[in-house]
């Protein structure tokens, strides 16, 4: 049994409590709490957005991508790790927190230039993204936006949403509506998937101590039940979307620009 600079316990036998979770300590801590394979995930969906926009405007999808890796890779992961330590690292209270502020103010001061270079409308979206940080993450109001509803909302439908909107700057026609629509709850949906898988191969790795029991097979044959045969079908499905997911959206992209 390890102690981390916080002071919690971390098993070093135990596994990994994320398939990228790379082995406690230094500069490793910095990798595994910005969740590589989903931030890159969720910032897709960004790019889905603004594919589903009349025109993609490179400067406006480069600076959205910035303002949401700055916001949810750095400041949300660093709430959640602070916020009953998941992953297990041994970043202190205060540079978990630094990153958070920092990584907000960035985004925030981005979504601030865009005011002035793209369009006042971006306002609202400004301060629902600061909101859901800070909310979903360290479960303010009594947890009431750390649902799986709010998860798919604020990390897929939201960062779709902005990306189309900060390119198209509103609906001239149906089928514009239609494809803004199409890419928004399309990333939602995705994301209520993505929740349906993580969900229960987080509560084994990092909750459960012990699986007993076996699967028996119509042909007679039987397989012993365990943590690694369970969790393996799981971590592959979203091994498997966190790669889908950007190749996708770089070729809508690509089809655009």
């Amino acid at each position: 049994m390890e102690v981390s600079s916080s002071g919690a316990r971390v098993n070093a036998d135990s596994p990994r409590p994320a398939f990228y979770a790379l082995r406690p300590g230094g500069w490793r801590d910095l990798v595994t709490v910005l969740h590589p394979p989903y931030t890159l995930w969720h910032l897709s969906y960004v790019a889905i957005g603004a594919a589903a926009a009349p025109q993609i405007h490179a400067n406006r999808l480069v600076a959205a991508i910035a303002a949401f890796f700055l916001a949810v890779g750095v400041s949300a992961h660093a709430l959640d790790e602070l916020n009953g330590r998941p992953l297990g690292t041994r970043l202190s209270d205060r540079t978990l927190i630094g990153l958070a502020v920092l990584g907000l103010c960035g985004a925030l001061a981005i979504g601030i230039a865009g005011l002035f270079v793209v369009s006042a409308t971006l306002a609202p979206f400004i301060v629902a993204g600061a909101f859901l940080v800070v909310a979903y993450n360290l479960e303010l109001f009594e947890g009431r936006f750390h649902t799986d509803f709010w998860f798919a909302a604020a990390w897929g439908a939201f960062p779709a949403l902005t990306g189309w909107w900060s390119n198209a700057l509103g609906v001239h026609d149906a089928g514009q509506a239609i494809a803004a629509a199409g890419a928004v709850l399309g990333c939602f949906w995705v994301t209520i998937a993505q929740r349906r898988l993580s969900t229960p191969v987080r509560e084994l790795r990092r909750r459960t101590l012990a699986v007993r029991g076996e699967q028996r097979l119509s042909d007679g044959d039987s397989r012993e039940l365990t943590m690694e045969s369970l969790a393996a079908p799981l971590h592959g499905a979203l091994r498997a979307l966190s790669v889908a997911m950007p190749l996708l959206a770089a070729g809508l992209v690509a089809l655009r620009l």
